[in-house]
């Protein structure tokens, strides 16, 4: 398997980041091995869905972040399940966690988004859950285009758990208007769930079209990485992007 790249700044400014989506369940299952399995992937960028939402969620979010020698960077149970972790790498420019309109009787869901600087290059983030039920994945969907569309930014990350493959509306609709990252340069695994046995491919990186996909999968073949870990860790496996941003001129 080709070397997954490495984080840096190039010296006009130009920058390449790792980028990590990752479901966590709710912290539930094996937290050290997932915490290891955060630390090989080495990001600058960890896009959490289902952090902790109920009792003491910042102290579990700050807690995991340590471990991962990272920092929370937004979102939580203020957005609803979505998360922001990041390395000390990265400066902050702002955050805002999104709720998204609720259907009765389902689970309220949300965005957590951010604008930030690395090396020369601004970007935004999107970290997303989108729903159980597929018209609102799908409306949730163009939602989160409008708020990409809406960040000013040279640049555009979204990461997260579709509950549904690239064959789903909401998943193509995406996909039409961003780049999935796995699709343009695969590397690593490809299915995502379930972590023991992985059959469907339902958690995605996408980027905006300036982005160069250097690289995208489940990662595989890592320092300190193993199998064991990733199955133990949650009932999702990470996707791991390499991407590279050039500095504005």
């Amino acid at each position: 398997m080709d070397q997954l790249p490495k984080s840096r700044t190039e010296p006009d400014g130009s920058a390449v980041i790792r980028v990590l989506s990752y479901n966590i369940r709710s912290l539930r299952d094996d937290e050290e091995a997932l915490a290891r399995v955060i630390r090989a992937c080495e990001p600058d960028l960890v896009l959490v869905q289902e952090a902790p939402r109920f009792f003491r969620w910042r102290k579990h979010a700050a807690r995991l972040a340590a471990k991962c020698d990272l920092v929370v960077l937004g979102g939580g149970a203020t957005a609803a399940g979505p998360l922001l972790l990041c390395s000390l790498r990265v400066f902050v420019e702002r955050t805002q966690d999104v709720l998204l309109p609720r259907t009765p009787g389902l689970h309220r869901r949300g965005f957590a988004t951010a604008v930030i600087r690395i090396g020369g290059v601004r970007l935004g983030l999107a970290s997303l859950h989108l729903s159980l039920q597929a018209a609102e994945r799908l409306a949730h969907a163009e939602l989160l285009l409008e708020r990409l569309a809406g960040m000013d930014v040279p640049y555009a990350i979204a990461a997260g758990d579709l509950n549904e493959g690239p064959e789903g509306p909401a998943y193509g609709r995406l996909a039409t208007e961003l780049q999935d990252c796995r699709e343009v340069a695969p590397w690593g695994g490809g299915p995502t769930f379930p972590a023991v046995a992985p059959d469907r491919r339902i958690d995605a990186v996408f980027a905006t079209k300036g982005v160069e996909v250097l690289a995208c999968g489940v990662p595989e073949g890592l320092p300190g990485l193993s199998t064991e870990d990733l199955r133990s860790a949650t009932d999702h496996l990470p996707v791991l992007a390499a991407l590279r941003l050039a500095a504005a001129p």
